[in-house]
């Protein structure tokens, strides 16, 4: 089981769209970096419009951030894509046998140490920004020995 691969996607969305400011970036632009629909990109830019961390354009303007790169965190993102609902990162199975001395208290027993799982993933979430996700892409193409190998 993982995390939506709308978070990574999310993420990709954000850090190009502050990698290319001065472009247009239409849904079919972002997907050619995705790798992906079009149709997926328009449902997470959706949703983070919804969350205020994008602006969209009508027509052929694309996607602009609504924020500095360094005033979004990954949690904002992690947030905006709907993730998981909240305090349900870790699945749990629904029907646990009450006749068993197990199922009867499985539950209280992992719902202290999920919740302090997922408390803790938030935490680190909030301290790293797109900002330092891009700051990272740019140090990591720096050190590309062929430039010219940019397709976005």
């Amino acid at each position: 089981m993982s995390i939506s691969s709308r978070f990574a996607v999310g993420i990709h969305i954000l850090s190009l769209l502050g990698i290319n400011q001065e472009d247009v970036n239409t849904s079919e632009y972002i997907a050619k970096s995705v790798n992906t629909n079009p149709v997926v990109i328009r449902k997470i830019i959706g949703m983070l419009k919804k969350a205020q961390l994008v602006n969209v354009r009508p027509g052929v303007a694309g996607a602009e951030l609504a924020k500095d790169l360094s005033d979004i965190t990954l949690l904002d993102v992690y947030k905006a894509v709907n993730v998981v609902q909240e305090k349900d990162l870790f699945g749990r199975h629904e029907s646990p046998n009450p006749s068993c001395l197990v199922g009867r208290n499985i539950q209280t027993a992992i719902e202290p140490l999920f919740s302090s799982a997922q408390r803790a993933l938030e935490k680190s979430l909030e301290n790293v920004t797109i900002q330092d996700v891009v700051s990272d892409i740019l140090k990591q193409e720096e050190s590309v020995a062929d430039q010219n190998q940019r397709e976005c």
